[in-house]
């Protein structure tokens, strides 16, 4: 089953576009050089966070977690001509890194980087936004879902990354790990909010789409 679904990703990576050559740079050097890459977003994650981002159209756009920027890049792909992402990261040691790659995809000026715990970063930006990404700490999930949603307006996006938890929030009725039972409540609380509609897709580990209504 595994090669059939490495087999299946395969296929759809080579009947879409091509990695950005950018993206594929910072790919490649995140992998080398920064702890975890297995969180960064990736080419087919990459391509459908742009696509989305282009559909909306956003003004505005909130990232939680920017890693090393690559979905930040792919995001601000799709804001309008005057358009701005905050994201917020806690890592501070990584600007550098993240600074360099925004220069090079020549989104730098659409781009606003925040460092420190989004959780105190956000009630100051005074901002209403369009478009939300959620992706940084799974513990947190719930917290940033129920602060970030009156800055959101109506008939707006927030995107879930990592839902799934690969796969260990099917695995316990009750989890006993802080990240998993993140993950948990979070999922539990979208599924019973009435203001949103709300699917899950089976991308990489799960994304939620969620729209404000």
């Amino acid at each position: 089953m595994s090669d059939f679904y490495f087999n299946i990703e395969e296929y759809i990576l080579n009947h879409s576009d091509d990695e950005d050559t950018v993206l594929a740079e910072l790919n490649r050097e995140t992998n080398l050089k920064i702890l975890r890459p297995r969180m960064l977003s990736g080419h087919l994650q990459g391509k459908i966070l742009e696509m989305l981002s282009k559909m909306i159209n956003p003004k505005k756009i909130l990232e939680i977690g920017t890693y090393t920027g690559y979905s930040a890049i792919c995001l601000a792909k799709g804001l309008k001509e005057e358009g701005l992402i905050h994201t917020i990261e806690i890592n501070d040691e990584q600007e550098d890194f993240i600074s360099k790659y925004l220069k090079k995809a020549g989104v730098e000026n659409k781009v606003k980087l925040h460092f420190g715990n989004a959780l105190n970063i956000i009630p100051t930006l005074s901002e209403q936004f369009d478009l939300i990404f959620i992706d940084g700490d799974k513990r947190e999930y719930l917290e940033y879902y129920k602060l970030v949603f009156d800055f959101l307006k109506p008939g707006g996006f927030i995107l879930a990354d990592n839902v799934l938890w690969s796969g260990k929030i099917i695995e316990l009725e009750k989890p006993d790990d802080e990240y998993t039972k993140g993950i948990f409540d979070f999922n539990g609380y979208i599924k019973n909010d009435k203001r949103i509609e709300k699917v899950i897709l089976p991308l990489r580990d799960g994304l939620t789409l969620i729209r404000k209504k």
